[in-house]
Formats: structure tokens, C-alpha cells, sequence
């Protein structure tokens, strides 16, 4: 290729990219994360008709949540991917499990996202799992933009929410929307931005765009239902708060130490236009990767990914698993020979897809930021590297020690084949970790989550995907290390230790299991911390 063809191809992969948002949604369990992730679908023209969160019962779900266990439950389990294009900018959303039991999906999850959209209940502010989900923001300095949900239901006022928020996550909540009264009198939002009041209608169950107006402060009031008292508190704040987003500290934005903060109901649809109208200025575009030496990858060298999530059996019909990219650097056209970084075997990307929940399109090209389904050959695994041309390495994705464990086996002796190939399957999707059992008998395995709840998640694939019933006996671990690949000598020591059991996983990786904090502690001492990882090590 000349240098002037080079420069184009450069030229075309930095405008692609920089139409490109990339954002994961983060909440606590009941935020209603789910709910505006359907309603972005729906403003975003990706749906015509949003699936509402109370007609789950129905035959209608949310797209987001496609696996069975979520629609029976009525909550997230598992991160999903969804696409849709918005005004000529291409939007990668990563709706994330919001239940604390499933937070290891959603760290690996973030990792793969450019900013966070933050969901926060009006009613109850910045909660506990929210927090957690936060800290990995600000490690990784992305900026995180906040929702706040639920406006037409009772809860802290306005000015109590960025209180809040700042008092909990120690950053600056900057105002760019205002809700127009509160609770049942919740009507619309004032654009702090552009200076706008909208004043809205409802529609049944939201599942149609709201019908709005816009008027001028002072007009919008009058058209209200508000008192007197309660249109001069309200004009008294837009004063207060008026030109805080202006003022913003822009650098501290980047790096998660300020967001902004939008109000809203994503129920009733009330709010969406004004944030969707800012939120593809406010998201960055597709960031720089360093790989494994700390080297960057800039977004114009030739193609380079990482995998995120390992997805099996999102189609009953075939036993496939789907492998979730995300692309770091240049251009992906399908058929695009890559090689496999953890083992140097070539792959052809020959039947790429893009994903609305379970359903697949054919992915004719791609670019920074985009993330790309493609069917496993089978020795694909979470955090893996992929790559065109000059080998680079990605070491971004924690594979997280359990914290609960249980002793499983399958009721029906003739199924021990499927046991174990169902759980390895469940375990190179980052669902469960699957270990032997220290002199346990031949059929029994043992599993390790982060979340109990991921126990009942094992269950009801096993016996939908594969057909095993399982019986699961809890067992007494308080933690879990993994060791050095070449650690006899740590292994001997270990051994020998009281309380502490080493043993494997599936993929031949030794682990150790400890009794008690006591356990650990002695271990630490007796072969050093730094031997025993919280994190598996590639």
C-alpha cells in the first residue's frame, strides 16, 4: 500500500472511530437501569417499541435482558451488548448486572467501555453497589455521567441528590437538567444548557417517545400545575445552578472527578431528549489502549482487540458460544485473518455479528470502539488478545478469586460428561469458577463465585443448557488464592500449612483454598503476599 493510501486508510479509521460512544450503564439493583436502557434504545431509533419492565409477566421483556432466568427474575444477570445510531453517532451500549452477586460481569465489562452512565434512584441517592461500581470508574479515570431516575415518584429534592452524590463518591455533581416540580407533580425538565423548559405528556407505559413542548423559562411555568410558591423555588434554583455545567471543570470531568447530572423518569420517557441531546458531546470518543508493556496502541495501527465476555448458548438450538471484542485499533472487515496472541493460531472472522440482546446481524466492518461478536473456535478466553499484524498483548481484564463455594455433583451418574463439560463451558464464560475437590471423590467438583445468586444462575443453565440436574452441599472456604504457574516449592509450603487445601482448575491453574482469615494471614507470612493472587494470572 503507497503512503498516500496508507494516510487515507489512517484518515478514514480517526474519523470512524471518533463517531463512536462506547459507555457501559452502571446502578445499584432497582435504579432502573434496565428501563432506560430499553427507552435509549427507543430515542436512539434501535426499537419502535420499548418493552416495559412491568410487563414482564407479559410477552413482551426488555431487549437487554434476553436469557430466561433474567425475564422470570426481573433482573440482569448477565452483561449485554446493544447498538443503535443517533444523529451520525454510532452508540456501543454496555448494559451491566446491577446486583452486587454479578459484579464480576460488570467489572470485566467496564473495562471495555470509554465513560459510564451512572442510574441513580431519586428516592434513595447513590447506593452500595453503585459505589462499588464507581471505584472502578475512577480507577480507570473515565467520566461518568449521572442520571438521576425516577423523578415522578417521591424523593430527595434536587439539590439533596447533588449532595448526595457528592458526599458519597467525593466528586463534584454539576446540574445540566432541572426537573420541573416533583413526585406526581413532575412534568418536565429545564434544559440548563440550552435554557429550555420541556413540558411533557405521558404515554402508556412509556412505550412511545413522550409528546413534548418547549417553551422559555418563564413561559413553560405559566403552562404548569405548579403553585406560586413552588414556580418561585424553582426559578430560585435555575438562578442558584444556571451556570454550573457552563463553568465546569472540564479536565476533572475527563478523569471521573466531576459529573454532570441529568433528571429524569425513564418510565415515562420525561427527560431523555434533553439528555440524549448532550450525551454524545459529553461521552468521549473510543480511548487509547497501552498494552501488556505500557505501550499505547494508537487507534490507526492495524487491527487489534481484546475479549470481554464469553457468552454460550445464546441460541438453544446450537451449542456456540460468542465471543464479545472489543476492537482497540484499526479497521475490522469480515474475513479478516487475526492471530490468537495466547497461542499464535489464526482465526478468519468469517461470520462477525453485531447484537441487540440475542439477536445477531452480520458485521461487515467495524472500527475503535465497536464491539464485534464472533463465534469461539474454542480456545478463546476471557482477556485474549487478537491482532492483524505486529503481535501486541492487552492485559486489562481481572478474572476476580471467588468468596462462596459449594461441592457439586449430578444426580444422574450417567450424566458426569455433561456435568463437566457444561461446567467448563459456564467457567470460561467468567460464570463460575470450577476447581476439583482436595481428595474429593471422582464425579464431585467445586465451584467459587464472587455472589451467591451466581450459584441459582448455574443451576438453571445446567438444567436448560445441558440437561444436568445438580446437587450442590455447601462447603467450608473463607478464600481463594491462585498461585504461580511454577510454584512447588510455595505448593510444598502450603501444604503443609494448617487449614489450606491446593488444588486446580479446570484449565490446569493452581489455586489455593483457605479455612479462615487466620489461614490466609499465615500463608501471607509463610510464602509471602505477593505470591498469592487476587487475580488470575495469564
Amino acid at each position: 500500500m503507497s503512503q498516500a493510501a496508507t494516510k487515507i486508510k489512517e484518515n478514514i479509521i480517526e474519523r470512524e472511530a471518533a463517531r463512536r460512544r462506547t459507555f457501559a450503564i452502571i446502578s445499584h439493583p432497582d435504579a432502573g437501569k434496565t428501563t432506560l436502557t430499553e427507552k435509549l434504545l427507543l430515542y436512539g431509533g434501535a426499537l419502535h417499541e420499548a418493552g416495559s419492565i412491568r410487563a414482564r409477566k407479559a410477552t413482551r421483556h426488555a431487549a437487554s435482558d434476553w436469557m430466561s432466568i433474567e425475564q422470570d427474575r426481573g433482573i440482569s444477570v448477565t452483561s449485554s451488548v446493544l447498538r443503535f445510531e443517533k444523529d451520525d453517532i454510532k452508540y456501543n451500549l454496555l448494559d451491566t448486572p446491577g446486583h452486587k452477586d454479578f459484579s464480576e460481569d460488570t467489572l470485566r465489562t467496564l473495562v471495555a467501555a470509554d465513560s459510564g452512565l451512572m442510574v441513580i434512584d431519586v428516592a434513595k441517592g447513590v447506593e452500595e453497589q453503585t459505589e462499588k461500581l464507581f471505584e472502578v470508574c475512577k480507577m480507570r479515570r473515565v467520566p461518568v455521567i449521572t442520571f438521576v431516575n425516577k423523578c415522578d415518584r417521591p424523593g430527595m429534592e434536587p439539590l439533596e441528590v447533588l449532595s448526595n452524590v457528592e458526599n458519597k463518591l467525593g466528586i463534584e455533581a454539576i446540574p445540566a437538567s432541572w426537573p420541573v416540580g416533583y413526585g406526581q407533580k413532575f412534568q418536565g425538565i429545564y434544559d440548563l444548557i440550552g435554557k429550555e423548559l420541556h413540558l411533557y405528556r405521558k404515554s402508556e407505559h412509556g412505550a412511545k417517545k413522550a409528546e413534548m413542548e418547549i417553551f422559555s423559562l418563564d413561559e413553560g411555568l405559566d403552562e404548569t400545575n405548579l403553585s406560586e410558591a413552588e414556580k418561585e423555588q424553582l426559578q430560585e434554583e435555575v438562578m442558584l445552578i444556571e451556570d454550573m455545567f457552563a463553568d465546569m471543570d472540564q479536565d476533572k470531568f475527563k478523569v471521573g472527578e466531576a459529573s454532570p447530572v441529568f433528571f429524569g423518569s425513564a418510565l415515562n420517557n420525561f427527560g431523555l431528549d434533553v439528555f440524549l441531546k448532550y450525551f454524545s458531546d459529553l461521552a468521549p470518543s473510543p480511548q487509547i489502549y497501552s498494552d501488556a508493556d505500557g505501550n499505547e496502541r494508537e487507534l490507526d495501527e492495524p487491527f487489534s482487540g481484546f475479549i470481554f465476555k464469553l457468552q454460550a448458548n445464546m441460541n438453544p438450538d446450537h451449542r456456540d458460544c460468542a465471543a464479545f471484542i472489543r476492537i482497540t485499533s484499526g479497521k475490522f472487515e469480515r474475513g479478516l485473518n487475526v492471530i490468537h496472541e495466547g497461542t499464535g493460531k489464526k482465526v478468519k472472522m468469517s461470520t462477525p455479528h453485531t447484537l441487540m440482546g440475542d439477536e445477531r446481524n452480520i458485521l461487515e466492518e467495524a472500527y475503535p470502539g465497536d464491539i464485534v461478536s464472533l463465534f469461539s473456535p474454542g480456545f478463546f478466553r476471557i482477556g485474549s488478545t487478537l491482532y492483524e499484524k505486529e503481535p501486541v498483548r492487552f492485559n486489562v481484564i481481572p478474572l476476580f478469586t471467588p468468596e462462596h463455594f459449594m461441592k457439586v455433583s449430578t444426580k444422574d451418574p450417567f450424566k458426569r460428561k455433561q456435568l463437566r463439560e457444561g461446567l467448563k463451558q459456564l467457567s470460561e464464560e467468567g460464570v463460575v469458577h470450577v476447581f476439583e475437590v482436595p481428595n474429593g471423590v471422582g464425579n464431585e467438583l467445586l465451584l467459587g463465585t464472587v455472589g451467591v445468586l451466581q450459584f441459582e444462575v448455574v443451576q438453571h443453565r445446567m438444567q436448560g443448557e445441558y440437561g444436568v440436574e445438580l446437587y450442590m452441599q455447601p462447603v467450608n472456604y473463607h478464600a481463594a488464592r491462585w498461585l504461580p504457574q511454577e510454584a512447588d516449592d510455595i505448593i510444598k509450603k502450603l501444604e503443609s500449612s494448617y487449614s489450606t487445601h491446593v488444588t486446580k482448575d479446570m484449565e490446569e491453574n493452581p489455586i489455593v483454598l483457605f479455612e479462615s482469615a487466620y489461614a490466609l494471614s499465615q500463608a501471607e507470612e509463610k510464602v509471602g503476599g505477593e505470591n498469592l493472587f487476587k487475580y488470575k494470572q495469564d
